[in-house]
């Protein structure tokens, strides 16, 4: 690993300070996905600032929204007593990610911009666009079962890997930053982008900003809630597909409805066209079956990712289906 300096920042205006002054600098909370891209040299900053001392591990339960901060970490948010009752959906989605030891490290804020876990980015030996733009793509045309059936570009089809971020985008949430220029707002399903032709760029912050929270309006999905996740290894791993489900049913009728699927995009996919169908629509098997199969509209496979456009149509209607069931 490449030598670095660390430095400690005691408030928000400082650690955006310090970073500003190097753009080689990296935010370092928990760590648990950015020490692993430094040990094996596929990031190298010349200087970490530490983020931890930061007042920004709050939960808060305000006038229409709950806040909970960037430096939250995923299980003090997964086992929230609040979250659970009022945000059912983001503790399940929290509590189907990683390992117990890690959400005890995660941040929501480092969770946020974690990395894909594409193993051509991890391998500095293959091509990857992500990683050293106009390389190529080792995963076009390569192994690709992991990889995206939306939104994917001829510069890359990786996927995002987070649990969290499905179902933030499901529930409208909006990210809060800080930066040079000063605060801004983000509407979560525009803070992740898609490729195109610029893959190494994940998200729209500015390299300078800070992650400060994120906010969740309240909402009426405390009941019908699921997230489904499709993986190989139920302990421990990513997703091949998950899905992230919330219903407002009253006298068996959808009032309303949000749907989000993860591992099949460069960021969480909404489903905002399946919404509109399903919504004000009664509740049965086989409608649940045509959201299913709507929500795969215009998905396209690379090879060995092929199974994700059946997989993907089955797990929107049982994700949607144990939901309607609770």
């Amino acid at each position: 690993m490449k030598n670095f300096q660390i430095i400690k920042a005691l408030s928000s205006s400082t650690a955006v300070t310090g970073k500003a002054k190097d753009d080689s600098s990296m935010f370092i909370a928990g760590g648990t996905n950015l020490v692993d891209l430094m040990k094996k040299n596929i990031v190298a900053p010349d200087k970490l600032v530490d983020i931890n001392g930061l007042d920004l591990k709050k939960i808060e339960f305000l006038k229409g929204k709950v806040s909970i901060g960037a430096l939250a970490k995923n299980s003090q948010v997964a086992e929230d007593a609040s979250i659970k009752e009022k945000h059912p959906l983001l503790a399940l989605a929290l509590a189907a990610g990683a390992s117990q030891q890690i959400r005890h490290m995660a941040t929501v804020g480092g969770n946020m911009l974690q990395k894909t876990r594409c193993s051509y980015y991890y391998n500095t030996d293959m091509p990857c666009n992500k990683r050293t733009p106009k390389s190529g793509c080792g995963a076009i045309g390569g192994f690709n079962r992991m990889h995206a059936v939306f939104g994917a570009s001829e510069s890359c089809i990786a996927v995002h890997p987070s649990d969290m971020c499905v179902a933030l985008a499901a529930l409208d949430a909006t990210v809060l930053v800080e930066g040079p220029k000063g605060k801004r707002e983000i509407n979560f399903t525009d803070f992740h982008r898609l490729p195109g032709n610029t893959p190494e760029k994940d998200n729209t912050l500015d390299n300078r900003e800070l992650i400060t929270s994120i906010e969740i309006p309240d909402n009426n999905f405390t009941k019908n809630v699921h997230y489904l996740k499709v993986r190989d290894r139920t302990s421990y791993a990513f997703a091949l597909v998950s899905v992230a489900v919330a219903l407002d049913i009253k006298n068996n009728t959808i009032n309303d409805v949000r749907l989000a699927m993860g591992g099949v995009a460069h960021k969480p996919w909404r489903l905002t066209e399946t919404e509109k169908f399903l919504k004000g629509k009664t509740v049965s098997e086989d409608l649940f079956k045509q959201a299913g199969h709507l929500s795969m509209k215009g998905a396209k496979g690379y090879g060995d990712n092929n199974f994700k456009l059946t997989l993907g149509e089955n797990a929107v209607a049982e994700a949607l289906t144990i939901a309607a069931s609770k």
